[in-house]
């Protein structure tokens, strides 16, 4: 029984930790579509190019995307089937923790109770990735997968954070009609 009190907290940290580094996924389609018939893709860079992201992150974006494609058994072509396109959104989340101990605190200052507000702020970046599958042939939407997760700060993760971004998304396809 000791041993689970001891263990208890550790995994819960890491069921915690877990699930903040997690991406959150949705897929819509149209239910009307044959997606037996996509056997290749191309990129469309008229809406690639509307992503209000950086060079580097759109190359990253694009590479995990066609890994993900190519490991479904489809094939990049000059004439494609569908055509994939992406949006990006972000927004900053700032957590604002309030540690006080109400309106009386201990501690130092110039009485020995004063009144305490410890708080911390903190900030966030949330990051949304649209993953659109256009039918070539009739320029319609045929599917849209959605990724919502935290961005990584750390540089060096940053393409694997991508690439699981990507994942998850690509997950959700061929859609289960």
């Amino acid at each position: 029984m000791k041993k689970l009190f001891k263990i208890l907290p550790l995994a819960l940290i890491a069921v915690f930790m877990l699930s903040c580094s997690s991406v959150r996924v949705a897929a819509d389609y149209d239910r009307a579509a044959n997606f037996d018939q996509y056997k290749s893709f191309a990129f469309y860079k008229p809406g690639i190019d509307k992503a209000e992201i950086s060079d580097l992150d759109k190359r990253r974006i694009l590479r995990a995307i066609e890994s993900e494609l190519l490991k479904k058994g489809f094939s990049k072509s000059e004439n494609p089937d569908m055509l994939v396109s992406l949006f990006t959104k972000e927004r900053q989340k700032i957590n604002v923790y309030n540690n006080g101990w109400g309106p009386w605190g201990y501690g130092w200052g110039w009485a020995p109770f004063y009144y305490g507000n410890y708080s911390n702020v903190s900030t966030e970046t949330e990051g949304v990735l649209y993953i659109d599958l256009i039918d070539a042939n009739k320029k319609e939407l045929v599917w849209q997968g959605m990724g919502t997760g935290y961005l990584s700060k750390n540089m060096d993760k940053k393409e694997e954070r991508i690439r699981e971004f990507v994942a998850k998304i690509m997950e959700k396809y061929p859609p289960q009609q």
